[in-house]
């Protein structure tokens, strides 16, 4: 049986590649690497994620090198019950007089 990867499994690939599924599609996977925050003017510049990531592309015709380790439920380290709203609304219920 061939291990099918899924984000947020936790795997190795290579001596020096390891790290949680990010993305995943038909033709390639990203493996999160690294993460450190944003400084304050590239968050203020975008503010959609307040981190920046390094991803490394890993093939589908390479997905038999990934050894699985782990899975999390969530890239949030606490389940959150509420939506984060980045910006301001237009339109809508509470915009009107």
């Amino acid at each position: 049986m061939t291990y099918d990867p899924q984000v947020n499994d936790y795997v190795i690939w290579s001596e020096h590649v390891q790290g949680w599924i990010y993305f995943k599609d038909q033709e390639y996977l990203t493996i999160e690497v690294g993460v450190k925050p944003k400084t304050q003017e590239n968050y203020e510049a975008c503010s959609l994620h307040r981190n920046d990531r390094l991803l490394v592309i890993c093939y589908h015709q390479q997905w038999k090198e990934l050894t699985y380790v782990k899975s999390r439920k969530s890239v949030h380290e606490k389940e959150k019950k509420y939506v984060e709203m980045v910006g301001e609304s237009i339109g809508g219920e509470s915009n009107k007089e």
